[in-house]
Order: structure tokens, then C-alpha cells, then sequence
């Protein structure tokens, strides 16, 4: 059994995916457009994936790793109103510089929620929103964890 998150970025998918790849290391396993899709010439299918008028180049499905971790995400149904509320990634790098390097990237256009600094479970820890909404708590010098 695997648990995988699926972020719906309303329109912002490719620009995300994008952003992680740069500031995170993300490679794409897989990227479908709307366009793409079986049933992209229908208006309203029975598999309800028709596409969300204009949207024919949004993403309607990706697949993309982050170190060991699988992510998908989708463009949704277009609303420019991506909703991340309730849930955070956590993201333990492989020592205290790394989670330095990544806190920072996910910063940039983003909002910090805890700065970066040191507590009892981790040398380097802080919380922040990167420029799509979504909160990661990033971890680095995690006790038990090899650097």
C-alpha cells in the first residue's frame, strides 16, 4: 500500500512542477495535457475528465519524484484558486546545509511560517508556503538519520 499526495495547483501545475524541479531536484515520470486525453474531444465524458474550457494545454495529470518520494499533481479545473489548507510535506534533507539550500528555494516567492533553527528533533528546522500555497516543514541534522 503507498500513500501518494495529489496537489491540485488550479492552473499553476506546470509552473510548479517546473520550480521543484529546479529548487528540489523533481524529475517527471509522467506529464499529460488536457489535450491529451482519450476523450479530450468530448464537451462531458462518463469518466467526468472533459476538459475545463481554454484548458486544452493545462496539465490534467503528472507524476514527478522528489528524492525517493512520488507526487502528482494536476491543473484541476482551472480556477486560479489553488486551496492548501490542512496539510503540510515534510521535506528532511540529508544534513543542516541541504535543509538550508531547500527552505530558501521553497522561500523564494513564498512566505515563511518559522524560520529556519535548531530544536530538540531536528539541527535545522522551519515551516513555510512556497508561491503556490503549499507548506513544507523542512528537516535537516534529524537525530538517527545519516548525513
Amino acid at each position: 500500500m503507498q500513500v501518494q499526495p495529489y496537489l491540485f495547483f488550479e492552473g499553476r501545475c506546470e509552473e510548479a512542477i517546473t520550480f521543484y524541479r529546479e529548487s528540489l531536484g523533481a524529475q517527471v515520470v509522467m506529464m499529460m495535457r488536457y489535450s491529451e486525453n482519450p476523450e479530450a474531444g468530448k464537451a462531458e465524458t462518463a469518466s467526468g475528465c472533459g476538459i475545463p474550457p481554454g484548458s486544452e494545454n493545462k496539465i490534467m495529470h503528472s507524476a514527478f519524484t522528489i528524492g525517493d518520494s512520488m507526487l502528482m499533481g494536476s491543473d484541476g479545473m482551472c480556477s486560479g484558486k489553488p486551496d492548501f489548507k490542512g496539510v503540510s510535506l515534510s521535506l528532511t534533507a540529508n544534513d543542516e546545509q541541504q535543509a538550508e539550500k531547500y527552505f530558501n528555494a521553497l522561500s523564494n516567492g513564498g512566505q515563511v511560517q518559522m524560520p529556519m533553527t535548531q530544536t530538540f528533533f531536528a539541527k535545522r528546522f522551519g515551516m513555510v508556503a512556497d508561491k503556490f500555497g503549499v507548506s513544507w516543514m523542512v528537516l535537516g541534522g534529524v537525530e538517527g538519520k545519516p548525513a
